[in-house]
């Protein structure tokens, strides 16, 4: 790596990283840029730049990217109701290929010559990062140190930022057991306990969410206005997209909504347990899919149904900037045109249940047609006949050559 004389590292101003920043300093030789992005992970990012600069970085980025994230990277991914294996919203894979887009620009702004990040050789981050780099950069050289170096544990780690003056802060009682990552959609817990997949997570692991056992007694009911497939209001008030994915996750949490524990297929080979909170995308997704229900035709809705964990799996994988991921956004964003209207939900205990939907302009429902009182003429009743008939000539053609 002697010939990189400039390279852009995703730095969060933590042990990791800051070993990583005087590693790549000592290593290669050459200049380091950092790039902090701020995608609503709830900490104050100035004493990252204030520790780059000590760590003698002349060319610092710290960028406030909430509202792109949630904008050009969540709500698409919602219209698309993704959930990978059935049960996990993707908050932590639909951030990486904003945050290695960004690693990607800034190399072209600075000339640098790689970039470099802190994932492991062992998570699913590393090919999230890497496959968005090469799909915008396809010469773009990447630096993955946990790849390269013998520093496998904390310890090490910790003796290395000693040995090369790295201040590390310790937290209060040792800081969280758990490996943790997060943004304005979620907060994800690894490590520790966790890794027995028979142990319950301890009740005070959890950071977002009321236990659900101790939430309000009453139930909170609220209202969501979605505009071609996405939400702009809660309870009538409109809202930028990462004021109103905020809004929700504060309802929520506090209602002890969006809580998940997972065993999940890694894409890199293995099985992981993880706990998730979403709180706000929780209700984001309940919600959607009752407007959906209103206002989406029936073979559209079950074709998206069916394409759902294709799309889900390339997030997951890291395939965001790939053309069959951009071929079905395009096919997903055309069935929003009419997903337009109002869901009301009422949040209880850990739960969030659909109580009514309304959209005065799209709504197929036919109160006409779907009424069991006298429906005036709207529906003839025989015609079910011939159509049941149709439908299982071929199944008695079946069942007659068994007889």
């Amino acid at each position: 790596m002697s010939d990189v004389k400039k390279v852009v590292l995703a730095y969060s101003g933590g042990l990791d990283t800051s070993v990583i920043l005087r590693w790549l300093q000592e290593t290669c030789g050459c200049e380091v840029v950092t790039f902090t992005a701020d995608i609503g992970q709830g900490e104050e990012l100035e004493p990252a730049r204030r520790k780059a600069e000590a760590l003698g970085v002349k060319e610092i980025h710290v960028e406030d990217l909430r509202e792109t994230f949630v904008r050009d990277y969540v709500f698409p991914m919602f219209r698309a109701n993704a959930l990978y294996e059935g049960e996990y919203l993707l908050g932590t894979s639909i951030a990486r290929p904003l945050i290695a887009r960004r690693l990607v620009e800034i190399a072209r702004e600075t000339g640098a010559d790689a970039i470099a990040h802190g994932a492991t050789g062992k998570g699913n981050d590393q090919v999230r990062f890497e496959l968005t780099a090469y799909a915008l950069d396809p010469d773009i050289r990447v630096i993955a140190p946990w790849r390269e170096w013998d520093l496998d544990s904390r310890e090490k780690l910790l003796a290395y930022a000693e040995a090369h003056g790295i201040p590390v802060e310790r937290k209060p009682g040792g800081g969280s057991p758990y490996s943790m990552d997060a943004n304005l959609l979620h907060i994800s817990y690894e490590g520790g306990i966790l890794e027995d997949p028979w142990a319950e997570p301890e009740r005070g692991m959890w950071r977002w969410t009321v236990d659900p056992e101790e939430a309000p007694d009453q139930p909170q009911y609220l209202v969501i206005t979605f505009e071609r497939g996405d939400p702009v209001a809660v309870d009538g008030e409109r809202l930028g997209p990462a004021a109103l994915l905020a809004r929700l996750n504060e309802i929520a949490g506090r209602h002890g909504v969006g809580r998940a524990d997972i065993v999940e297929n890694r894409y890199v080979g293995m099985k992981s347990r993880g706990c998730y909170e979403t709180p706000g995308g929780t209700v984001l997704l309940k919600a959607r899919r009752a407007m959906e229900s209103l206002t989406l035709d029936r073979e559209a809705a079950h074709l998206k149904d069916e394409l759902m964990p294709r799309y889900a799996a390339l997030v997951y994988n890291g395939y965001w900037f790939s053309p069959e991921r951009e071929a079905l956004q395009a096919l997903i964003d055309r069935t929003q045109a009419h997903v337009n209207g109002e869901v009301r939900l009422k949040l209880y205990k850990g739960s969030v249940q659909v109580v009514g939907r309304r959209s005065e302009t799209d709504s197929l429902f036919d109160p006409g047609l779907a009424t069991f009182e006298d429906d005036r003429g709207a529906y003839d009743q025989k015609d079910a006949e011939g159509f049941i008939r149709l439908n299982a000539l071929r199944l008695r053609i079946q069942a007659r050559r068994r007889r």
